[in-house]
This record gives structure tokens, C-alpha cells and sequence, in this order.
């Protein structure tokens, strides 16, 4: 080839909706990195605050920004539009209410080229409103790690791996026949490990050069009692799409996938109002017959502690009797 090459270009894709407050910091964390050859995609998912008009005006600042306005259809729904039209070699995700250090992007792109690999991870902390730092809900490597592709999902199975992708940074041939499921919660956990069975390795980076912005009024974090998210239902169908996957893809895994399928389900029935628990409800009746025929599974798995077992054959005979035990142990109201 002759002549110079270009620079490797890096889209970044921030969905944004309703973050006005907290838009400018997350983008000028972005611009501001160390590696310059960036475009930043910010979609406007439909917002009814003035996270758009902001979004435009910090387009007007920065050549590098690119803005898509769409009707409300969700993060997942808004990454895809991004990814649709990013130009980048590399693709990474920043959630609009979150920020980054300035030499992320810079370091992600190291370690990929350097090891001629097509995911690298970053590692994350979680910051509350007041800005102190929480603790970890994944713990970093203490040094450089490149981690072959099974391993990666055992340490997810196990609930110690990151499956966000605002922490990876993927290259655009990984992702761009691929989309998130739209109209689900816990999108990433499913797409990533899809992702995996294309990778042979993951570097994943100690720096925690990603900060996750906790507020307390989003997501599941605040709630009336008897409203039952989503999400608590999507990660037990994710969970069964990923004992499927591993079964074909990683068969030495199937006790870890067990595990992890049996664990969700206990999320589930330690979430799901009381009120819900009833023979009416067909999904919970699933995971609760699910849960009564995997008994001596529980019992024998490695990967369970003594209290996840208890409330697994508890949940599995006698749910609601202990739900309200459960209840009143926290202090709550039943």
C-alpha cells in the first residue's frame, strides 16, 4: 500500500433520553480523550426534556459529533440506529448519564491492535449521587489480563464477569451484522455472549476508565412494591437462551450454566410481588416448577452457597410462606 495509512476511527454510540442534567459531562468526557480520531454518535431517543436541543449545540461545537433524532423506543432500539450509522473501525457505547477517563479509549485500542484481537474490556466503577465512589460490582484484574473466550464466560455465568458493552470496546466487524433485542432488558448479557463464540480471547484492562453514574430514580432502583420490572423476567429467558448457547459452544460449562440458570430464578422469586404469586401468573409457575425439579441439581452444584440452596428448595415448595419470612427479615412491610 502506498502512502500513509489512515488513522484506526473509534464511533463512540451514546443513546440518550432525558439526561439534560448530566449529557454535557458525558460527552465532553468523550471529546476529550486521548485518542483523537473519534465520532461520537448521540441518538436522541425520543427525549422530552432538552437533552436534544443540547445534543445539537454540541454538535455545532464539535465536527467529530453526529446526532440522530428517533421516536422513543428504548437503549437497546437507540444503539442500533448507531451502530447502523457508524463509520468506525472500532465501536464502543457510553451510557448518557455516565462518564469516561480520558485515555479509555486510547488504551482499549493499545491493547486490541498490540494483541490482534477483536474485544477489549475496560474496568468500571459505580458512582452514587453525592459522588462517592460504591463498591465494586465487578472486581478489576490486578494487572493486564488476556482471557481466552471460555474462561471469559465462566467468570459471566459465575457473576463475576462485566457484560455491559459501555466497558468494550469491539471491532466493527463483531457487532455489524448483529443488533441488541429490542424490547428486553438485560440486552447485553444475551448479545455478549453470542459475541463470544467469534472471539477466541478478551483483554480485560485493571484501569477502572469507566464510570457508571448511579441514580437512584432510574431503572429498578426505585420502585411501589407492587410493580414487578421487567428485567426480573428477561433474565430467566436470557438465562435459558444461554444454557442453549453454551451447550453448543462451551458443553464443559453446563454445571456453570446450571448455576447461573438456577440463581436467576432465585432473583426472580426474591423480586416478584406477593401479590403476583399466584397459579394465574403462567411465568412464575414456570420458575417455580423449575426450581421444585432441580432440587438435588441445587444441592450437588459447587457453584451455590449454603444460603442459595436453602432458598432454592424453600422457594420451590412453599414460595409465598417464604416470601413473607423473607420480607420480614429485611424489616419490610409485607
Amino acid at each position: 500500500m502506498s502512502g500513509k495509512e489512515r488513522p484506526i476511527l473509534i464511533s463512540v454510540i451514546v443513546p440518550v433520553y432525558n439526561v439534560v442534567d448530566y449529557l454535557q459531562k458525558c460527552v465532553d468526557s468523550i471529546r476529550n480523550q486521548t485518542y483523537p480520531n473519534l465520532e461520537i454518535i448521540l441518538v436522541d431517543d425520543g427525549s422530552t426534556d432538552k437533552s436534544g436541543a443540547l445534543a445539537e449545540k454540541m454538535a455545532m461545537e464539535d465536527k467529530r459529533i453526529r446526532v440522530f433524532h428517533k421516536e422513543n423506543g428504548g437503549a437497546s432500539s437507540a444503539r442500533n440506529l448507531g451502530i447502523s450509522k457508524a463509520l468506525g473501525d472500532y465501536i464502543g457505547f457510553v451510557d448518557g448519564d455516565d462518564y469516561i477517563e480520558p485515555g479509555m479509549y486510547e488504551r482499549l485500542l493499545s491493547a486490541a491492535v498490540s494483541n490482534g484481537i477483536r474485544m477489549v474490556q475496560t474496568s468500571r466503577d459505580e458512582i452514587d449521587e453525592q459522588g462517592n465512589r460504591m463498591p465494586d460490582v465487578c472486581q478489576p484484574p490486578e494487572s493486564f489480563t488476556l482471557m481466552p473466550a471460555r474462561d471469559f464466560m465462566r467468570e459471566l455465568l459465575l457473576h463475576r464477569g462485566d457484560c455491559s458493552f459501555c466497558t468494550k470496546l469491539l471491532h466493527r466487524s463483531l457487532i455489524e451484522e448483529k443488533r441488541f433485542p429490542e424490547g428486553e432488558l438485560n440486552e447485553d448479557f444475551y448479545l455478549l455472549v453470542q459475541m463470544l463464540a467469534g472471539v477466541t480471547s478478551i483483554a480485560v484492562l485493571p484501569e477502572q476508565d469507566y464510570h457508571v453514574f448511579y441514580r437512584y430514580g432510574s431503572s429498578t432502583r426505585t420502585r411501589d412494591k407492587e410493580e414487578f420490572p421487567q428485567v426480573f423476567t428477561d433474565i430467566v429467558v436470557n438465562a435459558d437462551r444461554v444454557y442453549s448457547i453454551v451447550k453448543k459452544e462451551y458443553p464443559s460449562l453446563l454445571p456453570e450454566a446450571l448455576r447461573f440458570g438456577l440463581f436467576q430464578r432465585l432473583d426472580y422469586m426474591l423480586h416478584i410481588p406477593i401479590s403476583q404469586m399466584n397459579r394465574e401468573n403462567g411465568f412464575y409457575i414456570e420458575v417455580k416448577n423449575y426450581l421444585k425439579h432441580h432440587r438435588q441439581a441445587a444441592l450437588h452444584s459447587p457453584y451455590l452457597t449454603g444460603k442459595n440452596k436453602v432458598y432454592i428448595l424453600l422457594l420451590g415448595t412453599a414460595p409465598r410462606f417464604v416470601r413473607r419470612v423473607h420480607q420480614l427479615l429485611r424489616g419490610r412491610r409485607v
